[in-house]
């Protein structure tokens, strides 16, 4: 098969194993930088063109990496190749709800997912309601528009929470509160969702002194084998956004295993690193399966 990987970065490790991953197991792989491309719409002939004037209308299957940055564009590029028949391994409709966090919470609770108590306000006005709303301090508030940990504060009193939302209110910015679960003890669970079935769990830690887990935060990555209901909700919340290639975050609570977020782009080198799974492997097989390809060995 010919595929395409669809990012931004080709050196970026988790493209680079991709790109390895499908050359192993007998496949064309080609790098498609999201900036590179552009599209001819039409209903008869829906096409995308790469830097150059080539068509790229040879291809049987795209893997969508986009960075947040580039969602918009990197969703339209996704949706494009979805219209001149090309698979997916990820939808851009799944990507665009993943990416909006608090769509992806509404969706994820309306599916009866547990997530932290957590509230949304447009008007600063609320702000001691939406405090009471969450339990109070201490809690996390979050960008909507942040990813890897950035964008994400914890408000130890309720004073410094009210600070930290009125600023972020008075730059216009779009807002979550969410309680705060101290038992978490600054680790979490990122279970690795393809095709349906966990295929590979770390737990991550936050470093001395930081409560967000992170890797891109300093965060270290361990093996874990997680619970059957810890597994059930990473199964669960990645069918709810419907994406067949998800990190599901989760934290242990006293309440349970609560889900944190859903990435539609998670990274490869932590969990790969840290389980010596191929992981990568893994993706180019859920395509082979959906487009029957049989493995010559």
């Amino acid at each position: 098969m010919k595929i395409g990987v669809l990012a931004s970065n080709p050196n970026l490790y988790s493209n680079r194993r991709i790109m390895e991953a499908g050359e192993e197991r007998g496949h064309e792989m080609v790098f498609l930088n999201i900036k590179h491309c552009y599209m001819k719409m039409d209903a008869e002939n829906p096409e995308v063109h790469y830097r150059g004037g080539k068509v790229l209308n040879d291809l049987d299957a795209i893997i969508p990496r986009i960075r947040p940055s580039m969602t918009f564009y990197g969703c339209a590029l996704t949706r494009q190749f979805e219209s001149m028949g090309v698979y997916c391994l990820n939808t851009a409709g799944a990507i665009t709800q993943s990416r909006d966090k608090l769509h992806s919470l509404q969706l994820l609770f309306e599916s009866k997912i547990d997530i932290p108590i957590t509230g949304f306000a447009n008007s600063p006005l609320e702000t001691d309601d939406l405090i009471n709303m969450v339990g109070g301090a201490p809690l996390i508030i979050k960008l909507l528009e942040g990813t890897q940990g950035k964008g994400v504060v914890l408000a130890e009193t309720k004073k410094a929470a009210e600070s930290v939302i009125n600023a972020f209110k008075s730059l216009k910015a779009d807002i979550l509160v969410q309680e705060f679960i101290k038992e978490a003890n600054g680790k979490d669970i990122r279970c690795f969702v393809v095709d349906g079935k966990v295929v590979a769990s770390i737990q991550r830690e936050a470093e001395p002194g930081e409560f967000r887990a992170n890797i891109h935060q300093g965060g270290t990555a361990s093996l874990i084998i997680p619970t059957s209901d810890e597994k059930k909700i990473a199964i669960k919340a990645a069918k709810a956004m419907g994406l067949k290639v998800a990190g599901v975050d989760i934290i242990r609570s006293a309440k349970g295993p609560l889900l944190l977020e859903v990435n539609s782009s998670p990274g490869l080198e932590g969990i790969e690193g840290a389980t010596g799974k191929d992981v990568a492997g893994l993706m180019i097989q859920a395509i082979e399966k959906k487009l029957k390809w049989v493995v010559k060995v």
